[in-house]
């Protein structure tokens, strides 16, 4: 587990939406809201691109002392030595990304509704834990829901952050983390005005 970072895995973690960038438009947010953590989501563009998305994300998270992870790809995420990586249940083991980024990357796991499969993950080294959806979600719409019960079950469970992902906005934000959330992910709400 990486403890160093553990502390930034708290407040909004803005998730990059899935079109070209604007780097301008996420440097505003990412200023403007304290953004701590920042993950580049980008599923439908080639590698070249990617490569260099990721790039120019990562120096302006180090800019801003902004930890920058990488969705689905360890190898994209140790070619620009990204502070980590977030694995879907797709997305290879724990194990493999540790040993592919070493013992400093921070690793987060999407858990859904499964308190067992976050538990499986802290004991296997993962630095955080994602459960959702926690409301209706515009970016994936026919995902389960996770009953902000299970939040408040797993906080108790858990020795890890949590972070909430799935439809939060400013105006429900709060509940997730009054459930035990460390942290919420916010995809179209943060960047919907900016990206226009």
């Amino acid at each position: 587990m990486n403890t160093n970072f553990l502390h930034n895995i708290n407040g909004i973690y803005a998730i990059t939406p899935d079109r070209a960038l604007c780097l301008d438009a996420i440097e505003k947010v990412v200023s403007s809201r304290g953004i701590n953590i920042l993950q580049y989501r980008r599923k439908t563009a080639n590698a070249k691109t990617k490569f260099a998305e990721a790039g120019k994300l990562q120096q302006l998270c180090a800019k801003h002392h902004t930890l920058f992870i990488v969705n689905d790809d360890v190898n994209l995420a140790q070619k620009i030595q990204a502070d980590g990586v977030h694995l879907g249940k797709n997305d290879g083991s724990i194990g493999q990304a540790r040993t592919q980024l070493g013992a400093h990357a921070i690793i987060g796991v999407s858990c859904y509704n499964d308190i067992n499969l976050a538990q499986k993950a802290q004991q296997q080294g993962a630095d955080y834990v994602a459960f959702g959806a926690l409301f209706a979600s515009r970016t994936k719409v026919n995902v389960p829901r996770c009953n902000l019960d299970i939040i408040t079950q797993a906080r108790k469970m858990l020795d890890i952050p949590i972070v909430g992902i799935g439809g939060i906005d400013f105006d429900n934000q709060q509940s997730a983390f009054d459930a035990g959330c460390n942290s919420v992910a916010m995809i179209n709400t943060l960047w919907e005005k900016q990206l226009v």
